[in-house]
C-alpha cells in the first residue's frame, strides 16, 4: 500500500525566505531583461520542484495567510503592526508563483480570518486521525507545537546542507522540554519580535525553555514565583497579564472551519506546456527544459547544491554566469566523493586484525552502534575505530548477546592503556555501553561534542552539524539506513553489513579529525584546563550516576496520588456545590461563566483580549477576598498539577529492571556550564510547599543499610560574587561566620547587627540574591512591598558599604563590550554577542548576563570540580556509597550507614577546599531515609 504521505507548505514564509536568499546574493542579478525581479519567484519554484523529486509526496496543497483581518489582530491589534510593507518585488510575484502552483496542479488553500498556521495545524492534525504522515513545510519554529509521530516539521533546506526534519524528539531536544506542546509556553514568554508578540520582556530562547524545563508550563511557572530572583522574577511577575496574552497569540489553532478533503489534496501530474510557457516568459531557460525533458533536478543535490540555490539561478541575460573563483554555494564532501578507506571486520580473525591496528596506535577514536539511544536498554551491534585521516574499521560483534563480552574482551586492553588517548563524539553514552560488557576507559579520553560547546556554547554540538561547518564534510545520514523516526523506523541491527560498515566507520573518521581541529582550538582559547581537568574527567563521573540511578518509592507516591485524587474530587465537589451546578473545571470558559454570569463574584469582570473572561491566577488572586470559591478553584489547580506532572509521571519513569530512575546529566545545554537533568528532570523536584515537598519523600535510598546524604554549598553565588569583586567587607562577614543577610541589613540600614529585625533582614536578602541578577529598584520595590523611592535608598546603601561589588558589575560589563565575553573562575566562557547591541532592552539582558554568568558558571566550576575529587575518593576508598545527583549547589548520595564517619568529613572536605578562594567555602550536610529529612 502507498504511503500516505501529505505536505503542506507555508506560502509566504518560504516565499519571504527564497526572495531574501536570491536577492541578497551577490552572484545572482535576480532581474531578468523585462527588468522582473524573479527572485522571490525562482528561489519558491526551485523549492518546490526539490520537493516534489525528491519526497514525492502522495498528498500535497500550498497554503496562504487569509488577506483579511485574522482572530489574532481581532485579539490584539498590535499584532504584527511592526511588520514593514511587503516588498513590491514579492508582491508582483505573487501572482507569478500562484500560476506556478496551479500549473503543478496543487491545490492553494486559504480560510478567510485564519493565518497559514491555523489552517496547516487544523489540517495536519485532521490528516493524522486519517492514516496519513503530514510534513508542514516551512523554517518558521513556532510548528515545532504541532509534531507529533505522524507530523513533522520539514525546514527546506539552507546553502549547503540537506532538508532538516523534525520530529517530537527534536523539537524536545531542542529546548528540553518534555512534549511539544510546551513550546507555547516558551513562544509566550519568549515572544516575537517579527510578529509584535510582546512575550515577557527580558526573558528570551534559553531562560523561556529553562524555566518550561523546571516547571513544565507557564500555569505552573507563575505558582512558584518565590523560586525566581533578581529582575526575572520581576519581569514575570509584573507582566503576567502580557504573558498569558503571548501564549495564546502563539498557539497554532486547530480547529479552523475547513474540511479535510484528501482526494483533493492529491498529487497529480504537472501542466507542463502551462509552465514551459511560464518559465519562457520569466526566462527561466534551464529549468523550463528540464521540466520538459521530465527531469526535475534530481542532480541538483548531488554535490550539496539546493532548492533556494540551483544552477538556474545564473539563467537570466543579465551576465551572472558562475565561475570557479566565486563559487555560488559552499559545496559539501561526502563518503560518496571524498576518496577513504572503511573496512569491514567480522569473526574473531577481524578482532585480531583489529588488534593489530589499534595496539600500534597513541590515539584511537572509536563509536558503538546499537539497537537503541539508551544505554541502559541498548544492545552493542558493533564498534567503529579510526586512528587515520580517511582509514576506519568496523567490528561486528556476535548477534547473541551473551558472547558480545568475552568477543570485544581484547579490546580491554586498548580502552585501560594510560598512554593512549581514547577520542569519541557524546563519549558518555559509549561509556555506559561498553560498562554494561566489562570495559572502564583507564586511557585519556578527548569528547568533540564537550570540546565545542566549550568553544561554542551557544550552538549546536551534534556530529553531522559540526562536520559541514568544520569538515566541509556531508555525513551519511541514519534515516537512509533505518527510515524517519516513528513508529516504523527499522533497526540498526538490521542493516546489511557493507552498508553499516560504511556509515559507523564515518562515524568514527570524522570524530577523529574534528579532534585534530578542535585540540588546536582549545589551547588557543585557553580551555585546556576546564576541559582536561574538569569536563572530560566529569564524564566517567556521571556516566556512573546515571547507572546507578536513585530510587524511587513507587507506593508512597501511588498513595500521594490517590490522597491528591481524594482531595480533588472533594475540592471539586464543593467548588458544584458553591457554583450551585456541575461543569468542566479545567475549562476556563466554562469557569469563568461560572464565577462572572453565575456568582457575580465583581462587577469589575476581567476579560481577555478576546473578550472572554480571565480566569488565570493573578486575576483569581485578585478575587480571593470576594468569594470563598476562589480559594477553592486555586487549590485545585495546584493539587491538579502537582499529581499529574509528579505523583502520576514518575513512577512511569523507573526502569523495570532496575527499579530506579535513571535521569541523563547533560554537560552541554547550558550556557553557564551548570549541568542538566533530563528524562526526566530530577533538579526541579519541589520544595517549596509542603504538599509538593511529599514528592521527595519518595526518593529513598537503596535499602535498609543505606540512608539518603545530602550536602548543600551554601549562599554560594554570594560568596564567589565577594571573592570575584575582592569586597573586603562582604569577605570579612562570611571569614567571620555571620549570618550575611543581617550583616548586610546592618550595614545599609546603619544599625547595630542586634538591632536587625525580620523585616529589615529581609529587604537585606532580596538585595544580596537580586543584585546577582543586575535587579533594578523597581524590582526590588515590587519584591519587598517598598516605593522605588525608598529601594532606591537600600541599593545606593548597599553599593556604599559594599563599593567593589558595584565596581566589579561595571568592569564585568566593560570586559564583555571589550572582548565579547567573560569568564569563570576556570575560564569558561560566555558569549554575548548582544553586549554592543542598539537596543537597549537587549543590550540589557547581555549586561546582566556579564554579571551574573561568572558568578553562576564559576559554581558550576566548583561543584564540578568537587565531583570529580569525591568519585576519586569514593574509588579509592572502595566505599559502598555512591554519588546520584547534582541538583544546582547540592549533591545527594545514597550512603552506607556504616560509612557516614568517614564519608562525610570526606564529602565536606572536597566540597569545602574544591577550590581556594579568600572567602570560606562552607557545606551543610544531613542524611535520612529519604530526600526530604535529609535537608
Amino acid at each position: 500500500m502507498e504511503e500516505k504521505k501529505l505536505f503542506l507548505l507555508d506560502a509566504f514564509a518560504l516565499i519571504y525566505r527564497a526572495y531574501f536568499a536570491l536577492n541578497n546574493n551577490t552572484h545572482f542579478n535576480p532581474v531578468n531583461s523585462k527588468g522582473v525581479n524573479t527572485a522571490a519567484i525562482l528561489g519558491f519554484t526551485n523549492t518546490l520542484v526539490e520537493l516534489l523529486n525528491k519526497e514525492k509526496p502522495s498528498h500535497i496543497a500550498v497554503v496562504f495567510d487569509s488577506p483579511s483581518v485574522t482572530l489574532r489582530q481581532v485579539e490584539f491589534s498590535a499584532y504584527k503592526a511592526n511588520r514593514e510593507e511587503m516588498p513590491e518585488d514579492i508582491r508582483s510575484a505573487i501572482p507569478f508563483i500562484k500560476e506556478i502552483i496551479q500549473a503543478f496542479k496543487i491545490p492553494i488553500l486559504l480560510s478567510e480570518g485564519y493565518e497559514a498556521d491555523d489552517i496547516i495545524g487544523t489540517l495536519a492534525k485532521k490528516a493524522e486521525q486519517k492514516g496519513y504522515t503530514t510534513y508542514m513545510m516551512t523554517p518558521d519554529k513556532d510548528f515545532g507545537q504541532l509534531v507529533s509521530d505522524k507530523i513533522f516539521i520539514y525546514k527546506p533546506a539552507k546553502a549547503g546542507s540537506g532538508p532538516e526534519i523534525m520530529g517530537v524528539k527534536e523539537v524536545c531536544d531542542k529546548y528540553g522540554i518534555q512534549n511539544p506542546e510546551q513550546l507555547i509556553d516558551i513562544l509566550g514568554m519568549w515572544g516575537d519580535k517579527v510578529d509584535n508578540i510582546p512575550g515577557i520582556p527580558g526573558v528570551g530562547e534559553k531562560t523561556a525553555a529553562k524555566l518550561i524545563q523546571e516547571y513544565g508550563s507557564m500555569e505552573n511557572m507563575y505558582e512558584h514565583l518565590d523560586d525566581l530572583k533578581g529582575k526575572l522574577k520581576e519581569n514575570v511577575t509584573v507582566n503576567k497579564e502580557q504573558a498569558f496574552m503571548s501564549k495564546s497569540l502563539a498557539r497554532i489553532v486547530t480547529d479552523v472551519p475547513i474540511e479535510f478533503e484528501d482526494d483533493k489534496l492529491i498529487m497529480e501530474e504537472m501542466d507542463r506546456e502551462k509552465l514551459h510557457q511560464l518559465f519562457s516568459e520569466l526566462e527561466f531557460r534551464t529549468l523550463s527544459k528540464r521540466i520538459l525533458e521530465k527531469e526535475i533536478s534530481s542532480s541538483n543535490n548531488q554535490k550539496g547544491q539546493t532548492s533556494l540555490f540551483p544552477e538556474d539561478s545564473g539563467e537570466s541575460n543579465q551576465k551572472n554566469e558562475l565561475n570557479d573563483k566565486q563559487p555560488f554555494i559552499k559545496e559539501y564532501e561526502s563518503a560518496e566523493t571524498l576518496k577513504h578507506e572503511y573496512t569491514g571486520l567480522q569473526g574473531e580473525n577481524g578482532m585480531m586484525k583489529l588488534m593489530e591496528v589499534l595496539t600500534k596506535a597513541n590515539e584511537i577514536c572509536f563509536d558503538t552502534e546499537t539497537t537503541g539511544l539508551d544505554p541502559l536498554t541498548a544492545e552493542l551491534i558493533g564498534m567503529s575505530f579510526s586512528i587515520t585521516k580517511g582509514k576506519a574499521y568496523y567490528i561486528e560483534v556476535p548477534g547473541n548477546q551473551d558472547k558480545v563480552s568475552e568477543f570485544i574482551l581484547p579490546l580491554k586492553r586498548i580502552f585501560s592503556d594510560e598512554t593512549k588517548t581514547i577520542i569519541a563524539q557524546n563519549l558518555k553514552f559509549d561509556l555506559k555501553v561498553l560498562h554494561k560488557y566489562g570495559i572502564t576507559i583507564e586511557a585519556k579520553t578527548f569528547d568533540t561534542m564537550i570540546a565545542h560547546y566549550l568553544l561554542h556554547p551557544d550552538d549546536r554540538h551534534n556530529m553531522d552539524y559540526l562536520a559541514e561547518d568544520f569538515l566541509n564534510y556531508r555525513t551519511i545520514s541514519i534515516e537512509s539506513l533505518i527510515g524517519k523516526k516513528g513508529k516504523n523506523q527499522g533497526n540498526m541491527r538490521d542493516v546489511p553489513f557493507d552498508k553499516i560498515t560504511e556509515y559507523a566507520a564515518e562515524d568514527a573518521d570524522v570524530t577523529l579529525q574534528l579532534k585534530q581541529v578542535f585540540e588546536q582550538k582549545l589551547k588557543n582559547e585557553g580551555l585546556n584546563e576546564l576541559f582536561y581537568d574538569i569536563e572530560m574527567p566529569l564524564v566517567e563521573v556521571l556516566a556512573q550516576m546515571e547507572e546507578e540511578g536513585i530510587k524511587l518509592d513507587v507506593e508512597t507516591l501511588r498513595v500521594f496520588s490517590k490522597d491528591l485524587g481524594t482531595d480533588l474530587d472533594r475540592i471539586e465537589n464543593e467548588i458544584y456545590t458553591m457554583a450551585g451546578t456541575k461543569f468542566n473545571m479545567d475549562s476556563p470558559k466554562q469557569l469563568g461563566q461560572i464565577l462572572f454570569d453565575v456568582l457575580k463574584i465583581t462587577d469589575k469582570i476581567p476579560k481577555t483580549k478576546t473578550g472572554q473572561y480571565s480566569t488565570n491566577e493573578d486575576v483569581l488572586v485578585k478575587l480571593k477576598n470576594e468569594h470563598n470559591i476562589i480559594d477553592k478553584v486555586l487549590s485545585y489547580r495546584t493539587l491538579k498539577k502537582l499529581k499529574s506532572t509528579y505523583a502520576d509521571a514518575l513512577p512511569e519513569e523507573v526502569n523495570p529492571i532496575t527499579g530506579k530512575i535513571h535521569t541523563t546529566f547533560s554537560q552541554t545545554i547550558a550556557a553557564t556550564g551548570r549541568l542538566s537533568s533530563i528524562g526526566p528532570n530530577l533538579q526541579n523536584i519541589p520544595i517549596k510547599t509542603e504538599r509538593g515537598r511529599e514528592i521527595r519523600k519518595a526518593f529513598v535510598p537503596r535499602d535498609k543499610d543505606y540512608s539518603l546524604l545530602a550536602a548543600d554549598y551554601s549562599q554560594i553565588e554570594l560568596r564567589i560574587i565577594a571573592a570575584l569583586s575582592d569586597d573586603r567587607s562582604m569577605i570579612e562577614a562570611f571569614r567571620n561566620n555571620e549570618d550575611i543577610h543581617t550583616a548586610t541589613a546592618a550595614k545599609i540600614f546603619n544599625v547595630s547587627v542586634e538591632k536587625v529585625d525580620r523585616e529589615m533582614r529581609t529587604k537585606a536578602k532580596s538585595v544580596n540574591f537580586g543584585i546577582i541578577y543586575g535587579q533594578s529598584s523597581f524590582g526590588l520595590s515590587q519584591n519587598i512591598n517598598v516605593s522605588r523611592t525608598e529601594a532606591k535608598e537600600i541599593i545606593d546603601a548597599y553599593f556604599s558599604q559594599y563599593p567593589n561589588i558595584k565596581k566589579y558589575m561595571e568592569q564585568n560589563i566593560d570586559k564583555a563590550r571589550k572582548n565579547g565575553f567573560v569568564e569563570t573562575i576556570m575560564h569558561r566562557k560566555r558569549y554575548l554577542k548582544d553586549i554592543n547591541s542598539s537596543n537597549a532592552i537587549v543590550r540589557g539582558a547581555a549586561e546582566r548576563n556579564a554579571i551574573n554568568a561568572p558568578i553562576q558558571g564559576s559554581a558550576a566550576d566548583i561543584i564540578k570540580i568537587a565531583m570529580i575529587n569525591i568519585h576519586k575518593a569514593l574509588k579509592k576508598g572502595n566505599f559502598k556509597s555512591r554519588m546520584l545527583l547534582q541538583v544546582h549547589d547540592e549533591l545527594v548520595f545514597d550512603a552506607h550507614n556504616a560509612e557516614l564517619n568517614e564519608l562525610k568529613p570526606m564529602i565536606r572536605y572536597n566540597m569545602e577546599n574544591a577550590v581556594s578562594l579568600n572567602v570560606p567555602l562552607t557545606v551543610e550536610m544531613n542524611n535520612a531515609e529519604n530526600w526530604l529529612d535529609a535537608h
